[in-house]
């Protein structure tokens, strides 16, 4: 699942592949919010991402289904 964030002033957004599910992103996107501090984030590979909150413009939590392949509609 892809996780997008926008940051201010920044015209690239931060691209996380995460395992989790969409919910427990969405809850620790709020408690971050929430606190004001950093928001920490781990991709599928086991690295994290560290973005204060403060600099966060937007996060745009995708969906789990499996993108098609091929032709299929």
């Amino acid at each position: 699942m892809d996780v997008r964030i926008g940051i201010q002033n920044v015209s690239r957004e931060v691209v996380v592949d995460s395992d989790e599910a969409p919910d427990a992103v969405a809850k620790t996107v709020s408690e971050a919010l929430a606190s004001g501090g950093l928001l920490t984030l781990t991709d599928a590979k086991g690295r994290q991402v560290i973005i204060p909150t403060a600099t966060i413009g937007y996060v745009e939590i995708g969906s789990e289904a499996p993108r098609p392949v091929g032709f299929a509609q």
